[in-house]
């Protein structure tokens, strides 16, 4: 039996010619006619012939070869097909890898409940998807190093400078993520890649903000009752974000109040608390005129499909060779309230519904402050549309 097995010599494989060389026990090396060659082991499981290969004669010596053999073929004696159980150890080192992609995933899905309407909208994963998996989403996440982040992001380092900042947090999650799973992965590894990167050229700008005193005149060129200028009034009168407004729908309107979904609200974490806007005459007014360009309950709705776009609005403004933009006119509104009002500093973040006070401080506060912020934004209105001037100029009048 001994004799029947290793046939053959390491200098006779490396000097045979083209053709199939029986080394005994169904291993045998297939040489082609330019000297190379592939090792292949026949069998015969559950009934049938099958050939297995274990790699090419330039990568894997006589001995090798004979000790695969005798692995696959005790597998055999066991009644099991050796290349079905190979590919399931493929599979299954597979799955243990925990590739990149695999991590960021789990890390966003673990983190869903915290983000606006489960992230669907993609803003906490897109940095990712667009920035860092493409090159190292197939990479075993305990093999990343500062090195590899510093190649994936220099191209956008500068140039794209928040959106790099972003991708590189999320990345620092993405390890915390596996971290916590018990995989060994370096936790510094952002950081020391933010000190390859170096400092980021690129400063962060404010978006452009009308000064308040030249938002009347603004306001009164909102004349022609289209979508984008009734849109962009209400914007003004109520100090929403755009997004909220431009999906404004009627099922939201009771009475003169406007309640804009919890989810629908950015930085609030508590998707299940709706924000009330007060709506002053003059916007209940524009209302009243969005009503009659409705589709499918929407107020604001594009000429084709949907709603309209953050980008009309922006659009208007930049045709009327304004350099400021609609999200802009959040901080006019504040400026104004800071500047010609005495509304207490609570009053005044709620208002543009910002987050005010800790989690103790909210739980025990009964309170969004409708009343004085209706009275603030009727304030603001007659602003807008000039009579808070009239009002001033007639007091001054009376007063002389």
């Amino acid at each position: 039996m001994a004799r029947s097995l290793n046939k053959l010599s390491a200098l006779a494989a490396k000097n045979a010619g083209a053709g199939k060389h029986s080394d005994g026990g169904g291993l045998w090396l297939f040489k082609r006619e330019d000297g190379g060659g592939q090792w292949v082991l026949r069998v015969t499981v559950h009934g049938r012939r099958r050939e297995m290969g274990l790699g090419s004669f330039s990568d894997v010596t006589l001995k090798e070869a004979r000790e695969a053999a005798e692995k696959w073929r005790a597998l055999v004696r066991s009644n099991v097909d050796p290349i079905k159980e190979r590919e399931r150890q493929k599979r299954d080192a597979a799955k243990k890898l925990h590739l990149l992609r695999e991590i960021a995933e789990g890390a966003f899905e673990s983190r869903k409940a915290e983000l606006k309407g489960d992230g669907k909208a993609g803003g906490w994963f897109s940095p990712l998807e667009l920035h860092i998996l493409p090159k190292l989403g197939k990479v075993p996440v305990a093999d990343i190093d500062q090195n590899d982040i510093r190649d994936t992001l220099s191209p956008i380092w500068h140039s794209k400078a928040e959106t790099a900042r972003k991708a590189l947090i999320r990345l620092a999650i993405c390890l915390r993520h596996a971290a916590a799973l018990g995989l060994d992965v370096d936790l510094q590894a952002t950081e020391k890649a933010r000190a390859l990167l170096g400092k980021q050229r690129h400063k962060s700008q404010n978006i452009p903000a009308m000064p308040w005193p030249e938002v009347p005149a603004f306001y009164a060129s909102l004349d022609d009752g289209s979508v984008t200028h009734l849109a962009l009034r209400l914007l003004i009168l109520t100090g929403v974000r755009s997004a909220p407004l431009r999906f404004l729908h009627e099922e939201q309107i009771s009475g003169d109040v406007w309640i804009i979904p919890g989810d629908a609200m950015k930085g609030r974490r508590d998707a299940t608390t709706d924000f009330r806007v007060p709506l002053s005459p003059e916007s209940l007014e524009v209302v009243r005129l969005a009503r009659l360009h409705s589709r499918d309950g929407y107020l604001f709705p594009s000429v084709r499909k949907g709603v309209i776009s953050d980008m009309t609005m922006s659009k208007h403004m930049e045709r009327a060779k304004l350099d400021y933009r609609p999200h802009g006119f959040r901080s006019s509104l504040r400026d104004w309230i800071a500047e010609a009002t005495d509304t207490p500093h609570d009053v005044a973040e709620t208002t543009l519904g910002h987050t005010v006070g800790g989690a103790v401080e909210r739980a025990y506060r009964r309170t969004d402050f409708l009343d004085q912020r209706r009275k603030l934004l009727e304030r603001w209105a007659r602003h807008v549309t000039g009579k808070g001037a009239q009002i001033l100029q007639l007091v001054a009048a009376d007063a002389s």
